[in-house]
């Protein structure tokens, strides 16, 4: 991740050797959503890989204000399912709002549900879900506001910090990063020993 704040380390962990897609819209992500999950697949030894619907780069934001700009490894039309153990989809309301316009993305998000890999939503990021048509019958958490979205599309809204719902991972919030990434990284984990 290239960032003019960058400064994460990779340590080698039980996930080595995997690769895991974060895909997200040009602009829009929240960045601690982005960052923090990031560092998280780091440390547990996968190469994170970021994907979005261009190329260059895409630009975070620290709620409203403008944060980091972050380089784009692969547009979302180049990328394949099979090249990822996991799918990270951040936050920020901008972000997978403008994503799921992309048939691209919902696509992508979509097969990688269907594929039974991990996929990690967190905050807004259940939109795409909705679009994708992949939280029917399932548990899921967000930010507060989508909650009437997603049971309209058939999920069942939980308020806890992190709901694990076979292979999908949600969380509501910035504050809940750290058991968004604790259950991300032990789905990693299992995926190597599975």
């Amino acid at each position: 991740m290239t960032s003019t704040t960058d400064t994460s380390s990779s340590t080698a962990g039980s996930a080595s050797g995997q690769k895991v897609a974060f895909l997200m819209a040009p602009e829009g992500i929240e960045q601690v959503e982005l960052t923090g999950p990031w560092e998280a697949v780091e440390q547990a030894g996968a190469t994170p890989v970021l994907i979005s619907t261009a190329e260059g780069t895409v630009q975070a934001f620290n709620h409203l204000d403008k944060g980091d700009t972050f380089d784009v490894d692969v547009t979302v039309d180049a990328a394949d399912v099979a090249d990822y153990a996991a799918l990270v989809l951040p936050g920020g309301v901008a972000n997978p709002d403008n994503l799921r316009t992309h048939e691209d993305a919902v696509a992508f998000v979509r097969q990688f549900v269907q594929s039974g890999k991990p996929v990690a939503a967190i905050c807004h990021a259940p939109w795409t879900l909705i679009e994708a048509d992949v939280v029917r019958d399932r548990h899921v958490t967000s930010w507060p506001s989508l909650q009437t979205d997603l049971r309209n599309a058939g999920a069942t809204w939980e308020d806890r910090e992190v709901v694990v719902d076979d292979n999908l991972i949600t969380s509501r919030n910035p504050d809940d990063i750290p058991a968004f990434t604790r259950e991300l990284t032990a789905a990693l984990s299992a995926s190597v020993t599975a």
